[in-house]
């Protein structure tokens, strides 16, 4: 038996049965009165539901119901060998929604997950009323990297199997010293801690390289001027160098797309912006979601 480092912290729990074997854990943030669009919440590769709570707090205090899911491989959620493909993961998403019976939401999705917003948004146009993607949605590793072995050699996770908990915890106390306290506890959420007291990703390696390989194969343009709902991108500042080639990927982006594409970059933030940052997530998203609509 194993158990996850204690993080409670705001969200209720959910489980969601999509079928076929496949249940997602999930964090509901229920609004006292929901006046606002519903929010559902895709997190990153081998990261979790928990890294939302800061912004799912948040957004719940003005009105949206937000729910993150655990992603298939991820956190508590089930995990299928197959099905980490872009496709199959878009789909995931208008199977949650018709789980949490919503007919439309707008969907929010960082770095990987904000790729697969985007492609669901393209699969399903019917079903989604706007997209956000934070420091994600334009990533198109076929134009980093000439091959998927270059790829897989450069972006394989670190293998973490077996670290103290202790010791990764007070690693991301160096870290993220300046995240609020649920951002650490959403990124502590990403392992399991096993009866030795060591740690392990939730997501396992193989897995985790299988998920890649689907991002290797998305292209995010293609994927784009399919989308007709508008979309936000939203931009870690912490890499003056690749800012540049950011804001080129969303512009191929916008070039194609059929509904606007509005761009927000938070000077100096981390990849993990809306764990790192929340107020300013919310702040953009809610800015667009007042303009569009």
């Amino acid at each position: 038996m194993t158990d996850q480092v204690d993080t409670a912290g705001p969200g209720e729990p959910r489980s969601i049965d999509l079928g076929d074997g496949l249940v997602l854990n999930a964090r509901d943030h229920m609004p006292d009165n929901a006046t606002e669009p519903p929010v559902l919440a895709v997190h990153g590769l081998a990261s979790n539901a928990r890294m939302w709570d800061g912004v799912g707090r948040r957004l719940a205090a003005a009105g949206h119901h937000v729910v993150a899911i655990d992603q298939r491989g991820h956190g508590r959620s089930a995990r299928p060998d197959t099905g980490y493909d872009m496709a199959t993961v878009a789909d995931d998403i208008a199977r949650v929604l018709d789980a949490l019976g919503w007919s439309q939401a707008v969907l929010v999705g960082q770095s990987w997950g904000g790729n697969v917003v985007v492609e669901a948004a393209a699969r399903h146009p019917g079903r989604v009323s706007a997209v956000v993607a934070v420091d994600g949605g334009f990533i198109n590793l076929r134009r980093q990297f000439a091959s998927w072995d270059d790829c897989a050699a450069a972006l394989a996770p670190p293998h973490l199997v077996g670290i103290p908990a202790h010791e990764m915890q007070a690693r991301l106390e160096q870290f993220a010293s300046d995240w609020p306290d649920e951002g650490r506890a959403g990124t502590m959420a990403n392992f399991e801690v096993r009866d030795d007291g060591t740690i392990a990703p939730w997501l396992t390696f193989d897995r985790h390289m299988t998920v890649l390989r689907g991002l290797y194969d998305h292209d995010p343009v293609d994927a784009a001027s399919r989308v007709h709902a508008p979309m936000l991108m939203i931009l870690a500042g912490d890499d003056d160098e690749r800012m540049g080639d950011k804001r080129g990927a969303v512009a191929d982006m916008a070039d194609v797309a059929a509904a606007p594409v509005h761009t927000v970059v938070c000077d100096g933030a981390h990849h993990d912006v809306h764990a790192q940052r929340p107020d300013d997530v919310v702040a953009a998203l809610r800015a667009f979601l007042a303009a569009v609509t």
